[in-house]
């Protein structure tokens, strides 16, 4: 029997290597930025086709490499970052490895263009699956630009589990709003279909948070600083009112490493304890700066973990910075127990020498019953007319039952459901109907969000949703990653009865909403509400877009409990809710209505 193991080409374990280091185009884009950064660019701008599919580029004013080093970069495990393995525990760069190059040129076509500022000539190198088509010198300016095209060209399979173009966008702008955010001082720019995305120029972080976010996080921003033995901290959290559903505005950065720690994220939500909403999410972006030798980062392909050596004490410094911060800017209460300023405004300015004490007069002639004028110089205050009155209700039979429905004689049988029965309403929560075999209740906020929610639906397949024209239109900016997803989801919002437009970079106009909508909502909170529910529920749950849409938009539409309702309201209720397809089962799968028959009372009351 012969041998059956034998070595990989190059080429097969390159494209293995990139399943785990190239995952979608976002990915590519993580890599080439990080290599940038460490050739010491200080200018990086990054070009995308197609949600990355067609090309991704990412031309910097770096170091630029020789044509030995840009030939060999593109082998495996060649890296210019470590020599031996304790260098790994010592690392102050993005990259390590070797791998991301020589992976990414086995999946697609790659072009490198790059030269040293010391060199006349630069290097242009044309790779194609691995495979160095094209090498020669050319002039070019210093530094580095790399030109990947057609990802997954050779790899149809892995290239049809890509999503569509606006999703791919996101994942390249959450990474691109990363590296951003971990590097302020670089000057960064997006273009995406010739559009300018993002044009960051070096600045401040609290600049750069508000610049790729949105000039509305101004004034959300508490800045946190804290310099202990074990680790440096800095950054900015959010005041509590301004926590979202989701957790995408969070971020940790291990010596300006972007990681996914939910240990660490512990420690802030447990800061914000006791003023945080339920189900609630602060922002935050936090830079921990620790010695290198003391954590490993080499733990996971995309080195977004990594194991610390102490965890404990770094969480309880994170905790105790955020909690102090929090404090210190009055977004919670504080108590200072030394000093009492209980007395501390009754004490006058005035010198001792012009107090006066206080001189107290009366007339000892007053008499309080006397009409008209008194000694005291007052008016005494006139009896009311009629006060006898105020007692007549004492007097009122007992025997009198408490009408439910009012006493308003115009409601008699005007306002009746579909079976003849006039409701009325529980506590303004419930639906109190009377049906032939007793009577059913009916949570009145979970039977319109049903009632909307299949209404929404058939304005989607239709395309046909009902919209109320606003009377000021409203401008809506959102964050980068927003615009791409609301952009994806544009004519599906439309479907439901928004009339929305692009307005400029990163900003919509919303001229008209959904006719459902409750009058007097706020145009720009029901967006981003509509968002937020969006993403927390396409993390949690397995929807269709359409569906998504429409429940949240029917949950936030959908009359709320406490709500008071006229017998008309609860009657057109009924019937809406008996004509839908699912009247028994809310959106969370809870009953909508509870049966109540006369055997079931005549049970309770028998003795």
């Amino acid at each position: 029997m012969s041998d059956i193991i034998q070595l990989l080409p190059d080429a097969v374990a390159n494209q293995i290597a990139a399943g785990e280091v190239v995952q979608r185009p976002a990915s590519a884009v993580k890599e080439l930025i990080e290599n940038a950064i460490d050739a010491g660019a200080d200018k990086i701008r990054l070009i995308v086709k197609d949600g990355g599919k067609s090309l991704i580029q990412v031309i910097d004013n770096g170091c630029g490499m020789s044509v030995t080093d840009a030939r060999l970069c593109f082998e495996r495990h060649a890296t210019s970052k470590i020599r031996k393995a304790e260098d790994l525990f010592a690392i102050r760069t993005m990259g390590f490895r070797g791998e991301a190059l020589a992976s990414v040129a086995a999946i697609a076509h790659v072009e490198l263009k790059t030269r040293r500022v010391e060199d006349e000539l630069g290097t242009r190198i044309v790779i194609e699956g691995s495979d160095v088509v094209r090498q020669e010198p050319e002039a070019l300016p210093a530094g580095t630009s790399i030109s990947i095209k057609n990802l997954f060209y050779n790899i149809p399979a892995r290239r049809n589990f890509l999503k569509s173009n606006p999703v791919e966008m996101r994942h390249i702008v959450d990474e691109f709003q990363r590296m951003a955010l971990a590097y302020p001082d670089v000057f960064f720019t997006l273009h995406s279909e010739d559009q300018e995305l993002f044009h960051l120029p070096g600045e401040t972080l609290k600049q750069r948070i508000v610049h790729v976010f949105g000039n509305s996080y101004n004034q959300r921003l508490v800045p946190v600083q804290e310099e202990t033995t074990i680790i440096n901290l800095n950054g900015f959290i959010g005041k509590p009112e301004y926590a979202k559903k989701t957790r995408g505005e969070q971020y940790f950065f291990v010596n300006n490493r972007f990681v996914k720690d939910p240990y660490l994220n512990h420690a802030v939500v447990k800061a914000y304890e006791g003023i945080l909403p339920a189900d609630s999410f602060p922002l935050y972006v936090l830079f921990i700066e620790i010695d290198p030798a003391k954590i490993d980062i080499n733990v996971h392909p995309t080195k977004t973990e990594i194991k610390y050596e102490d965890e404990r004490a770094i969480y309880a410094i994170l905790q105790s910075a955020v909690k102090r911060s929090l404090g210190r800017y009055n977004i919670t209460p504080t108590l200072d127990f030394n000093q009492e300023t209980g007395f501390s405004q009754m004490i006058s300015p005035k010198p001792l020498e012009e107090i006066t004490p206080p001189s107290i007069t009366f007339n000892p002639d007053y008499n309080p019953f006397e009409g008209g004028r008194s000694g005291g110089g007052r008016q005494s205050a006139a009896i009311p007319q009629q006060w006898d009155t105020l007692y007549q209700i004492t007097q009122k039979s007992q025997g009198e039952q408490l009408d439910l429905h009012g006493s308003d004689a115009a409601h008699s049988g005007e306002h009746m459901t579909s079976g003849g029965k006039r409701p009325f309403q529980l506590h303004n929560r419930y639906i109190v109907s009377q049906i032939h075999s007793g009577f059913i209740l009916i949570d009145q906020h979970a039977a319109h969000e049903r009632i909307l929610f299949e209404q929404f639906r058939q304005q989607q397949e239709s395309r046909q949703g009902a919209s109320q024209q606003s009377l000021f239109p409203q401008t809506v900016t959102l964050n980068g990653s927003d615009f791409q997803l609301i952009t994806d989801l544009l004519p599906d919002i439309r479907a439901l009865g928004f009339q929305i437009r692009e307005f400029g970079k990163h900003t919509f106009v919303v001229e008209g909403i959904p006719a459902d909508l409750t009058a007097g909502v706020n145009e720009r909170e029901v967006l981003e509400r509509l968002l937020e529910d969006y993403k927390n529920n396409q993390a949690q749950l397995k929807l269709s877009r359409h569906e998504q849409l429409a429940r949240s938009l029917a949950r936030h539409a959908a009359i709320k409990p406490g709500m008071v309702l006229e017998a008309g309201d609860m009657a057109e209720l009924i019937d809406r809710l008996f004509a839908c397809e699912m009247p028994n089962v809310s959106l969370n799968g809870k009953p909508i209505i509870l049966t109540f028959t006369l055997r079931e009372l005549t049970e309770r009351f028998e003795r």
